[in-house]
Formats: C-alpha cells, sequence, structure tokens
C-alpha cells in the first residue's frame, strides 16, 4: 500500500484545512486508516483515524470537536478535516493504514505510511 498525503499549507490561527490521503497499491476498504503529527523536536503523535466502516473513529483529546476524519472508500482516501486551528496544532501530518479487525483499537501500531504534509498555523 502506498499513501499519498497533501492539503498541508500555511494558515492564521482559527482557519481551516483540510487534508487528503489516497491509498494506491490495493484497496484500504478492509483498512484501518489514521492521521499522525510530529512537530519539531516532539515524537509522533496520534491525531485521528476511521475505521473500515467509515463511522467508528477516534481522536487525540487535543483535537476532539476540531478535527473530523472520514474516508471514502470508492476513492481510496482518506480525509482530515481541520477547523480552528491553533499554533499548537503546527506539525507534518502523516496518514496511516493498517489492515485491522473492527473491534481493534484505531491508535497503536500502523503498517504503513505516506510520506508528510506541513501544516503551519500562524498566531
Amino acid at each position: 500500500v502506498q499513501l499519498q498525503a497533501s492539503g498541508g499549507g500555511l494558515v492564521q490561527t482559527g482557519g481551516s484545512l483540510r487534508l487528503s490521503c489516497a491509498a494506491s497499491g490495493r484497496s484500504v476498504s478492509r483498512y484501518a486508516l489514521g492521521w499522525f503529527r510530529q512537530a519539531p523536536g516532539k515524537e509522533r503523535q496520534f491525531v485521528a483515524a476511521v475505521h473500515r466502516n467509515g463511522v467508528t473513529t477516534d481522536y487525540a483529546a487535543s483535537v476532539k470537536g476540531r478535527f473530523t476524519a472520514s474516508r471514502d472508500n470508492a476513492k481510496n482516501t482518506v480525509y482530515l478535516q481541520m477547523n480552528d486551528l491553533k499554533p499548537e496544532d503546527t506539525a507534518v501530518y502523516y496518514c496511516a493504514a493498517k489492515h485491522t479487525i473492527i473491534t481493534a483499537p484505531l491508535q497503536g501500531e500502523y503498517d504503513y505510511w505516506g510520506q508528510g504534509t506541513q501544516v503551519t498555523v500562524s498566531s
């Protein structure tokens, strides 16, 4: 599975961005799809993920209520809608995929990773 993230950029505090991550190589309809981020000098952290059913989601506490993860299995794509962005959201955002059962937690280890896309939020 190859993952290609896009949609990053520079935005002011309170603004919005929508990240996309297109998968290729095989269908990811049976995969959980997640988003992670890494700020300079910090470890990579879980942001959000959506299970293969497109309904079950999980979010980091810091983004809950502001970010929404969704997927379009027909397009083999996962999205991250980010609203009310804050300077502390500045990071490189990565998409990831793992083949898992629907009852498995969405956090934890992922098998496939895309390249990152930079999100910068100015104050």
